[in-house]
């Protein structure tokens, strides 16, 4: 499963609580109804199905592996420091001397917790429910403690060894631990799937992952937490991560709020060349430790070869897949093509796009705050279409494109974006941002191309609006920008650009 937990043999048992598998024509309609889930499961997923409907429910988890707790009061007593933290229903915990240990729901299976970890967990976002924004920090309500005290009612006393008060009453402390172990939703090679008009209250262990399916509609979808559950996230991680789709990802209508990361990514996946056993075969891995595990072509699918310093394609029609083989874990693979490959391969310095499972985008009327990253990544070749959004208190780039062939190795080069009619309020800079991972950036061959961002209000402090690099027929007009006088940021920032206009 795409940007899960990989090849990792500790979860390669996956748990699935409604099940869509070999199937066609089916609709899933909940009628209204609410369901909770128990334990460390996926909620639903369409596996090899077609014409796939999840319509009409809520959905929950009764003790998700979020910590969600609140600094109810703090201060300053005979010289020590103290806080009062709350805790939601759903949460269960024990105090172990000076330590708060995390417990998930008792298995009934085992008499064990089905998860546990102690104090601040692995990772910590922060909440302010008074300013509707949340950040990525440090944690620092374990630190130095002298005493842990349960006070009753699922309130926590912590006391210091220090006397610096603290200044953090009210604020959510939202912590987790770090293996995605499985999605929240799953689908994949899958035709015609659409989730619509859902409460999606948690999503254990990661977001919405669409892997390898065609035409994906996500329509009327609140990401959201439930109000009565006193929790403030949503999402383990990403709310939605489409990796290796094609025909066309359309988000319209949702609410994106309390995930913990981005709301939106859509993307493909680089696989660098590790050999080539022969003219017309390449030996291909696997590079991210989260993203491996699955087949990512097909015989009949198209190849770009590109060079990972300059992220270009290689000269030359791409190749077609004639046949892959792999062995277990599913890390490399061999891919037999058409054609010889191109001149200029390198083993180490030259990845693989799959082309054919590249979508056209459409993310229109959404909603989304309440988030600690950014809003929209996408990085597709074909056309994308943002608008009528509304992005709200983002910390990083509420729209953010990429290509990288370094670290997370999403693909890849968009060449036809439109983000058109949006608005952008207290947003952090840049507010849009174009960043490929490009080592060599040469303004007569950019990495992407196409970019059109039109007729969009942008209420901002003094931060950049726009920062661009490597990219090629990029035009910002007839947008709107609110904000200061006196600036120190530069509106807009181009490096490495050509054939820009702005007006």
């Amino acid at each position: 499963m795409s940007n899960t937990v990989g090849t990792d043999q500790r979860y390669r048992h996956k748990r699935i609580g409604l099940l869509v598998e070999d199937m066609r024509d089916v609709t899933v309609d909940g009628g209204g109804a609410r369901l909770v889930y128990h334990g460390l499961q996926t909620a639903f997923a369409a596996i090899r199905s077609a014409n796939v409907t999840f319509t009409n429910f809520s959905f929950d988890y009764a003790a998700p592996k979020v910590v969600d707790v609140t600094v109810a009061e703090a201060g300053v007593s005979g010289g020590q420091a103290w806080r009062v933290l709350s805790v939601p229903a759903g949460s269960p915990y024990r105090i172990d001397g000076g330590h708060v240990v995390w417990l998930g729901e008792t298995s009934p299976a085992n008499g064990k917790p089905y998860w546990s970890g102690t104090d601040g967990l692995e990772y910590t976002q922060i909440h302010d429910p008074a300013a509707a924004r949340t950040w990525r920090a440090d944690n620092p309500l374990f630190t130095g403690v002298a005493a842990v005290t349960d006070l009753g009612g699922r309130r926590i006393r912590v006391d210091y060894t220090g006397a610096t008060p603290p200044h953090d009453a009210g604020l959510v402390y939202q912590m987790r631990l770090t293996d995605r172990t499985e999605p929240g939703v799953f689908l994949s090679e899958s035709a015609n799937v659409t989730l619509r008009a859902l409460n999606a209250y948690h999503l254990q262990g990661f977001g919405v992952v669409g892997q390898f399916c065609e035409d994906i509609t996500i329509d009327r979808v609140n990401f959201a937490p439930d109000p009565a559950s006193g929790r403030t996230t949503s999402s383990f991680a990403d709310h939605v991560q489409m990796s290796g789709v094609k025909g066309r990802v359309a988000v319209t209508g949702c609410l994106f709020d309390g995930p913990h990361d981005d709301p939106i990514n859509i993307h493909g996946t680089y696989l660098e060349v590790v050999g080539q056993p022969g003219p017309a075969a390449l030996t291909l891995a696997f590079k991210h430790p989260e993203t491996a595990g699955f087949l990512p072509f097909h015989p009949g699918d198209e190849v770009a070869f590109v060079d990972k310093r300059t992220m270009r394609p290689l000269p030359g029609e791409p190749g077609i897949v004639t046949a892959v083989g792999g062995s277990r874990p599913l890390t490399t693979m061999t891919v037999t093509f058409d054609r010889p490959v191109p001149a200029g391969l390198t083993v180490g310095g030259t990845v693989a796009e799959n082309l054919t499972y590249t979508p056209s985008v459409l993310v229109a009327g959404n909603v989304f705050r309440n988030v600690p990253t950014r809003g929209v990544l996408v990085t597709t070749p074909k056309p994308v279409l943002i608008t009528g959004n509304r992005f709200d208190g983002l910390p990083m780039a509420s729209v953010y494109i990429s290509a990288d062939a370094s670290g997370w190795y999403e693909s890849g080069a968009v060449t036809d974006v439109t983000i058109r009619g949006n608005s952008f309020t207290r947003p952090a800079g840049p507010v849009i941002f174009v960043d490929p991972a490009v080592q060599v950036v040469d303004p007569a061959v950019p990495v992407h191309r196409g970019i059109v961002i039109e007729d969009n209000t942008f209420d901002i402090g003094d931060v950049t609006v726009l920062d661009a690099r490597s990219v090629g027929g990029l035009r910002f007009t007839g947008n709107v920008v609110n904000g200061p006088d006196e600036r120190e940021q530069p509106l807009v920032v181009f490096r490495g650009c050509s054939g820009i206009v702005v007006e």
